[in-house]
């Protein structure tokens, strides 16, 4: 897209769509552009970083050997009462960073070692990230990129960042909106989220690795699995399998712990039990799905 000026191109229909912006799904339509905040989001012209280096927490497929090379986005589209990194998604700690300085962070993080560039939390900030890809594009970024989200996406995003993104890596959180609102306060999450992951699907595949194991482009699935909501992981899976494809790589996550705000709500105010997620992973594998970043 580089060499054929596209690029260049999406990225002045990308801040075009931050005049009245609808680049997630909380359709918010104000106009960034004008130092304006987002309703959700409380960005505006300028994307806000926590923090940025070589992750080796992350999915086998992307961590590799030296790191996912990852830029930590403050704010957040979603508000999610059980967050375990409240304080960079709720309370937004951070510094604004221009494209500029992001394509640095992207160039830095290619000679560390790093195996790929992964965006965290980058629904809010779409045009600023493209803006940046082209800056670090013209000074030999080479690497995939990683379009690690909540999924709470909308589909203008997706369409902007056609053939910019190689890897999506999105949450799928829940199988009931009814749920998904009373806890990340956000309407239609289902909807949202399964039309969002089947455009990405589209755009990318299955996940792809090399020789070596690391992903080169394709889809990679999250879910965490909720205590008392086993019901609404196999509904989940369910879907994965027979809308998607058995060949999707997920990662069925059994970090869940109370924090944040979940005194506030019954049923998810303990711990995952050991149990639910051995029974999320038969889950899985009864769907076929076997692709399984742990098992």
């Amino acid at each position: 897209m580089l060499h054929t000026g596209q690029l260049e191109k999406r990225v002045y229909k990308a801040y075009a769509h931050l005049k009245r912006c609808d680049l997630c799904a909380n359709y918010c339509g104000v106009d960034r552009l004008v130092s304006t905040l987002g309703a959700v989001c409380h960005t505006g012209r300028q994307a806000k970083v926590f923090t940025y280096g070589a992750h080796h927490g992350e999915e086998n497929p992307l961590r590799g050997w030296n790191g996912s090379g990852t830029i930590f986005f403050s704010w957040c589209n979603l508000q999610c009462e059980f967050c375990q990194n409240w304080e960079i998604s709720h309370k937004g700690i951070g510094e604004e960073a221009s494209p500029e300085r992001l394509a640095e962070m992207m160039l830095e993080l290619q000679a560390q070692g790093c195996h790929n560039i992964n965006f965290v939390s980058p629904s809010h900030v779409v045009a600023q990230i493209i803006e940046a890809v082209f800056i670090a594009a013209k000074k030999g970024l080479r690497l995939p990129l990683v379009y690690n989200t909540g999924g709470y996406d909308s589909l203008e995003a997706l369409k902007m960042l056609k053939d910019i993104i190689d890897i999506y890596m999105p949450d799928v959180k829940f199988a009931d909106s009814m749920t998904a609102q009373r806890l990340t306060h956000v309407k239609s999450y289902v909807e949202v989220n399964r039309a969002a992951v089947l455009e990405m699907h589209r755009q990318v595949g299955d996940l792809v690795l090399d020789s070596y194991g690391v992903a080169q482009r394709g889809l990679l699935l999250r879910h965490l699995v909720m205590p008392g909501k086993l019901v609404e992981t196999e509904r989940v899976l369910f879907f994965v399998a027979n809308s998607i494809s058995t060949n999707t790589y997920v990662n069925l996550m059994d970090q869940y712990h109370p924090c944040y705000r979940t005194d506030e709500f019954q049923g998810v105010d303990k711990r995952l039990p050991e149990k639910d997620f051995r029974d999320a992973v038969l889950l899985a594998r009864h769907f076929g799905l076997s692709r399984l970043d742990r098992t």
